[in-house]
């Protein structure tokens, strides 16, 4: 990306990005009525949240904040950066430690302005690269061991001196949970790793060099010595993760029926992994032929994560399915079920529904163990609830008590959405909001076709693709 690629002139709330402006910051003094000009000057009843604002107004405190001022008085220095990583702003910190002015960093691209050295064994630029990427695709902060990061000394291109620094990339969220803009915050350590080199060339000289350093320095240089080995057994333990994710997924999806259904051109699914492994596999969903008028249709969740997960749920999927097809009833199949459940170690509390959908008599029958309950939209756009027959999830109940299932009718044309609870549950929030978005949405979009029907969900539903959601997710869209 070149410079006059890169994108200037970012406006970000609160934040005003002039490098003619911004530039003026450099010179400004403790005596200056604004020493902010990167920055208009939100005030704190623009600022404040609502629980700051309540107890503010509880203790009879009325505080007025420039926030501006206090970013440009942090001592660590500290900058802004877009999802782009276009540079917004810095503090006077971070001016004085790049060497560079605010007109030679706002609205750059962050690695045009601090290019890689050329040599081979430089790694800086990629490593904080993966940590800001990581960062906006999880929305959490990532601290970075001890990075060698050298940089282009000002006024001599091509010229890169070494530096060491320790970084923590910070998340800035918007109100819909999405990362807005990035606190890069970095503390310069090169001296300390200097000296701590010097100490180990020369072990004859190494108290002698050391007591050149404060006793806490001395230290700190050798902890920070130590995070190098730490940054690289965490990057090889990141890579083991993303290979066992990787791993999980493919083994869960080869697992579940084709998502391509020629032969059900009325019905739609969809699988989306869980952004995170700690939460991937244990979702599925099945699409049967009964007969000429009958199609079984069931989702499931497996309580367990990863691997181990992914293998209870294909057990259990193929017991649904055969348990279905050999009663045709879905009450019946769930009862086998929950007595083969037993049986197999991680089954326990697992949730499942299961509909047989008749198109001769127009009904649905359906029965859930544990399960959130499907939908059933008709025609004019009303959403009905399926959650008469509900009942305790498999192997968490006496099995040899029969299951309930229950009957509704439908009109031609109207849409049966069965689902996982990874479409409606959300970390800190009541799962009737969940369901109560799901309901509005497929009302809104209940005439589209089932494919676009299942896409439009999920948009609406889903956590944006840089983040990703929380929990696996199933979905089976079937026109009726």
């Amino acid at each position: 990306m070149s410079d006059s690629d890169a994108p200037g002139g970012r406006e970000s709330p609160g934040i005003r990005t002039d490098p003619d402006a911004d530039a003026d910051a450099e010179v400004e003094t403790d005596a200056d009525p604004d020493p902010n000009p990167g920055f208009t000057r939100p005030r704190s009843s623009s600022l404040k949240s609502e629980v700051e604002a309540e107890a503010e107004a509880e203790a009879g405190i009325d505080i007025d904040i420039d926030f501006a001022k206090v970013f440009q008085a942090l001592p660590s220095p500290t900058m802004l950066l877009a999802p782009d990583l276009t540079i917004i702003s810095a503090n006077r910190a971070y001016v004085h430690i790049s060497g560079r002015g605010l007109d030679e960093l706002v609205g750059r691209f962050l690695f045009d302005v601090f290019p890689d050295s050329p040599t081979k064994e430089a790694s800086g630029a990629r490593t904080l690269r993966t940590s800001l990427e990581r960062l906006l695709a999880t929305g959490e902060r990532d601290t970075m061991a001890l990075q060698k990061y050298d940089v282009e000394v000002p006024d001599r291109p091509g010229v890169f001196e070494e530096r060491y620094w320790s970084t923590v990339n910070i998340p800035i969220l918007d109100a819909d949970g999405q990362v807005s803009l990035i606190a890069h915050r970095v503390e310069e350590v090169t001296a300390l790793v200097r000296a701590r080199k010097a100490a180990a060339r020369t072990p004859g000289a190494q108290h002698a060099s050391l007591t050149t350093l404060s006793h806490e320095d001395a230290m700190t240089a050798d902890l920070l010595t130590r995070s190098q080995e730490l940054q690289e057994l965490n990057e090889e333990l990141r890579k083991a993760h993303a290979r066992t994710h990787e791993v999980a997924v493919t083994l869960q999806r080869a697992m579940l029926p084709g998502t391509a259904l020629p032969r059900h051109d009325f019905a739609a699914v969809r699988y989306q992994p869980a952004a995170s492994f700690l939460n991937v596999c244990g979702d599925w969903y099945d699409l049967i032929d009964l007969d000429g008028d009958r199609l079984a249709a069931a989702v499931g969740d497996v309580v367990g994560h990863g691997l181990e997960a992914a293998g209870v749920m294909g057990q259990l999927r193929s017991a649904l399915s055969a348990a279905i097809r050999a009663t045709g009833r879905p009450a019946d199949a769930l009862t086998t079920l929950a007595q083969h459940a037993h049986t197999v170690e991680g089954a326990l509390a697992t949730t499942a529904v299961q509909a047989v959908i008749d198109r001769a008599a127009h009904t649905v029958t359906y029965s859930c163990a544990g399960h959130p309950p499907p939908l059933l939209a008709h025609p004019d756009g009303t959403v009905e609830l399926l959650d008469t027959a509900t009942d305790p999830p498999l192997a968490a109940s006496d099995d040899t008590i029969p299951r309930t299932q229950a009957t509704v009718s439908y009109t031609p044309g109207a849409t049966l959405v069965l689902y996982t609870d990874g479409l409606i549950e959300r970390r800190g929030e009541d799962i009737d909001k969940g369901l109560n978005r799901l309901t509005h949405s497929l009302k809104h979009h209940h005439t589209l076709p089932p494919e676009p029907l299942a896409d439009a969900i999920l948009t609406d539903l889903v956590p944006a693709p840089r983040r990703g959601p929380d929990d696996d997710t199933a979905l089976v869209v079937i026109r009726l």
